[in-house]
C-alpha cells in the first residue's frame, strides 16, 4: 500500500479462519499486525522486532508462536488472552475443563502459542519503527474488551473485526459489548485515511466515501437484528427458543459456538429492549414484545 506498509492477504478472500495481516517497515524496527494461519503457514518473515494483536481472538494471535524472539503488544483488557489458553477460552465464556475440545481446536488449527511475555497498551499508544514510520494504537471495544484499530503512517487505518460485511457487527462472545460497539463505530466513522484495512473479507478498501457507504451498511444490520427479535417477541418466547430461530447466523449453518454466540447477542438486546420498554417478562422464561 505505501512503502512502508504491506498487506499480507489469506485464502478465501480472507474469510475466517484466515484474514489480512500488515507488516510495517521503519528504518529501526519492523512489525506486524496479527499474523494470521496463512504468515504461519507460508512462512513468517524474518526481521520482525514486534508483533501487535489488534484483540484478542484466535485467528488474530495464530502467528505470536512463529516470533519468539519478538516483543508480542496487546491491549490492556485482552492481555490474558495473549497470556495462556485458559485466557484466550475466558473472552468466550469457556473454561478448559469443560472445553477441551475448544482449547485442542485452537492449538491444532490456530497455533495457538501461550506468549506470558505479551505485555499491554492502551489508547493512544504509539510505536516509532524510525524514519518517520509509526504506529498508533485506537481502542475500539465491543467485538472484544481490548479490540483495538491501529493509525499507521501514509494514510492507512486498520480496523480488525470491524470487517464491514454483510454479517454485521459481532458482538457474541462474553467479552462483548452492544453499546461499546456502536461507540467504536463512531470512532472509526471519523477516521478520514487513504486506505482501510479490514482483517476479514473486505481487505483493503481505497475510497472514504466507500469506505462511509460499508460502515452504514454494516451498521444497519444492528438495528435489523434488534427489530427481527422484536418481530419474533410478538408471541411469548424463551431465550432458547430465540437460539434456536438464529438471528445471527442463518438456519442451518453449523459452527461450535453458534449457540453459545445466539444466546449472548439475544440477551445483549434483550438488555437494550427491558431498558426501551419494549418487552415484558412474563415469568417461566417468557418474554413477550409489548
Amino acid at each position: 500500500m505505501t512503502d512502508a506498509v504491506t498487506a499480507l492477504t489469506g485464502g478465501k478472500a480472507g474469510a475466517y479462519p484466515s484474514g489480512t495481516s500488515l507488516l510495517i517497515r521503519g528504518s529501526s524496527e519492523s512489525v506486524i499486525i496479527d499474523p494470521s494461519v496463512t504468515v504461519v503457514e507460508k512462512g513468517a518473515p524474518a526481521d520482525v522486532d514486534a508483533v501487535i494483536n489488534s484483540h484478542g481472538h484466535e485467528d488474530h494471535m495464530a502467528g505470536n508462536g512463529a516470533f519468539p524472539g519478538a516483543r508480542i503488544h496487546i491491549h490492556d483488557e485482552d492481555l490474558p488472552a495473549a497470556h495462556s489458553i485458559d485466557g484466550l477460552l475466558a473472552v468466550f465464556g469457556y473454561n478448559m475443563d469443560d472445553n477441551p475440545e475448544m482449547a485442542l481446536k485452537f492449538q491444532e488449527e490456530f497455533h495457538y502459542t501461550p506468549r506470558p511475555d505479551a505485555t499491554g497498551f492502551q489508547d493512544g499508544q504509539v510505536w516509532d519503527l524510525g524514519g518517520g514510520v509509526s504506529v498508533e494504537a485506537v481502542h475500539l471495544p465491543g467485538h472484544t474488551r481490548g479490540h483495538s484499530g491501529f493509525r499507521i503512517t501514509g494514510g492507512v487505518f486498520f480496523l480488525s473485526d470491524i470487517d464491514l460485511t454483510g454479517f454485521g457487527p459481532y458482538y457474541g462472545d462474553v467479552w462483548s459489548d452492544l453499546d461499546q460497539f456502536e461507540e467504536s463505530l463512531v470512532i472509526a466513522r471519523a477516521e478520514d485515511a487513504k486506505y482501510y484495512v479490514t482483517f476479514h473479507h473486505k481487505g483493503i478498501i481505497e475510497e472514504r466515501e466507500t469506505f462511509l457507504e460499508m460502515l452504514d451498511a454494516f451498521e444497519a444490520v444492528i438495528p435489523r437484528r434488534h427489530q427481527a427479535m422484536l418481530d419474533f417477541l410478538a408471541e411469548p418466547h424463551t431465550i432458547a427458543e430465540m437460539v434456536e430461530h438464529r438471528f445471527v447466523y442463518r438456519p442451518g449453518v453449523e459452527v461450535v459456538f453458534a449457540d453459545s454466540v445466539e444466546e449472548r447477542t439475544a440477551r445483549l438486546h434483550l438488555d437494550r429492549m427491558m431498558t426501551r420498554g419494549e418487552i415484558e417478562d412474563l415469568g417461566d422464561g417468557l418474554i413477550r414484545a409489548i
